[in-house]
């Protein structure tokens, strides 16, 4: 991490085993470096978590959310994230962990509210027990149910980079 500072997140443990893996490699001298994306990258032709939802709602009928929805996704639109990755090579240090994240956490109850304005459907919380028959499987329901903010104040300061392309809720 850049100057003992870090973007606030912890990963995955197998995301942390890679990033440690790469990590290994900058301190034997390799120029290798982190960059973190929001699990919601957004933008034309997007084929990630949210047309998934997108796709579920319209094949369930409903836009749905586990619990409550105040859980928090980060979110970036592509266009930011691939100025990040132009940026990210000329001025980081080896050795660095970055976030590529515009929005810091998009709870998953305004994502589902806004699927509902398009295609005209209702909008509901479902409990843990009921998203995995609602979702395209068990796996998904307990991702869509992470609480998962991220902040990316050190990598936007470090690299001058201000997102500036539309939100995931105007994308959507």
């Amino acid at each position: 991490m850049a100057g003992g500072k870090a973007d606030r997140t912890r990963p995955s443990p197998q995301a942390a085993k890679t990033h440690r893996a790469c990590l290994d490699f900058a301190a034997r001298g390799v120029s290798a470096r982190v960059v973190r994306l929001a699990p919601a990258v957004h933008g034309p032709d997007d084929h990630g978590f949210i047309p998934l939802l997108v796709a579920t709602a319209r094949k369930t009928g409903v836009s749905a959310h586990v619990g409550d929805g105040a859980n928090r996704w980060p979110a970036v639109h592509q266009l930011d994230a691939a100025v990040l990755f132009r940026r990210e090579p000329e001025k980081t240090p080896a050795g660095s962990v970055l976030h590529g994240v515009a929005e810091n956490g998009v709870t998953m109850k305004g994502i589902a509210q806004t699927i509902v304005r398009g295609p005209d459907l209702p909008q509901a919380s479902l409990p843990p027990s009921q998203a995995a028959g609602h979702c395209v499987s068990p796996f998904m329901a307990k991702v869509y149910g992470f609480d998962a903010p991220v902040c990316s104040t050190h990598t936007q300061e470090l690299l001058g980079w201000l997102p500036a392309r539309p939100t995931l809720l105007e994308d959507l």
